[in-house]
């Protein structure tokens, strides 16, 4: 498995994007992020372009359908997983056009898909319960989901001709953990899935993933304390998460971080706010805090160029069109920055 197949200094993004056209999204991703580009997510278009219905389209002989209250799983694919699957043909289509008219295949290609808690957590079995209090159907889900991965990363591959990444969105794991998801009927919480639990399961997926694409696997988790020591245990290899969420970390957190770091994970810092904040946003004042926090904890900063890649802080289907191209143009600058720090910063 290759260690670190983007390159040095690259920066990415997270995945969603505002808009709804996938050849104008396709297009920006390239050129803004031409080391490390990711398949861009345009939930705006509605019902199957989220995270959850653009995963539910890659199930492997299990189907979605959308009711009152989400996701259901439904006895065969109806017009809703149709749809999803159909957006993203699109997506990959996309994709492919902006590859070729980029002249050369990137570095690495990154496609994010919905963790399996996360998964489990929103979408809900025909009786009405959320899949994660099913253990068989939490199974067969995990299974079908490696399965449509495994056809998805082969056609992506064959489409871009490059490597490919895989990052799992894992928002819900922390609630999954902490007992706070609400049942479906509201009137109760759903109960908290042990942490050996949650790790066994993440580290089947991602040992899963890590075999399709013979590349280290991200998990991406935009809560506001990221089980980063769980994940790392589940044998992920980079993860990605909010940076401003560490102001203020407790010390345990930041020893987090620097653990991580030791033991080579790469962490994709979400450095870059999400929507224009209103105010002039300086590169020098979004990588500085990166830099003081490597002294810190006591590393050479030159780990960053190696161990950290620069993203958003989170999606950036909120932003404004031009937010989100000065989003990925910061996010890139960051990764250069980290190569080669202006003198004094």
């Amino acid at each position: 498995m290759n260690e670190r197949p983007w390159p040095v200094g690259a920066a990415t993004a997270i995945g969603s994007l505002p808009g709804t056209d996938p050849v104008e999204a396709a297009s920006i991703v390239f050129g803004e992020l031409p080391g490390f580009p990711c398949l861009p997510e345009l939930p705006a278009r509605g019902v199957g372009a989220d995270v959850i219905g653009r995963t539910a389209a890659l199930l492997v002989d299990l189907a979605v359908e959308v009711v009152p209250s989400g996701y259901r799983v439904a006895a065969r694919p109806g017009h809703d997983h149709r749809r999803a699957v159909d957006l993203l043909n699109w997506d990959l289509d996309a994709v492919q056009e902006a590859r070729e008219k980029a002249g050369a295949a990137p570095p690495v290609f990154k496609t994010q898909v919905a963790g399996p808690w996360t998964l489990a957590a929103n979408v809900e079995l025909p009786r009405g319960h959320r899949i994660l209090t099913d253990r068989g159907a939490l199974r067969d889900f995990t299974a079908s989901l490696l399965d449509g991965l495994a056809e998805h990363v082969a056609e992506l591959k064959s489409r871009l001709g490059a490597p490919v990444v895989v990052q799992f969105d894992e928002p819900s794991l922390p609630e999954v953990l902490g007992g706070d998801l609400p049942t479906v009927s509201g009137y109760g919480t759903v109960p908290a899935v042990p942490a050996p639990e949650a790790r066994d399961l993440l580290s089947t997926v991602i040992s899963g993933a890590e075999r399709i694409t013979g590349q280290p696997v991200a998990v991406h988790c935009c809560a506001e304390k990221p089980p980063i020591s769980l994940l790392r245990a589940a044998g992920a290899k980079a993860i990605a998460f909010d940076f401003s969420l560490l102001r203020g970390a407790s010390p345990a957190q930041l020893d987090e971080i620097g653990e991580a770091l030791d033991a080579g994970t790469t962490l994709m810092l979400g450095l870059v706010p999400t929507t224009d904040p209103g105010v002039p946003v300086a590169l020098r004042d979004l990588v500085t805090p990166v830099f003081k926090l490597v002294d810190r904890l006591g590393f050479p900063r030159e780990i960053l160029a190696e161990r950290v890649v620069p993203t958003p802080a989170c999606g950036l289907a909120g932003a404004t069109p031009e937010w989100m191209r000065r989003a990925l143009t910061l996010s890139r600058e960051a990764g250069k920055a980290f190569v080669e720090p202006p003198e004094g910063w």
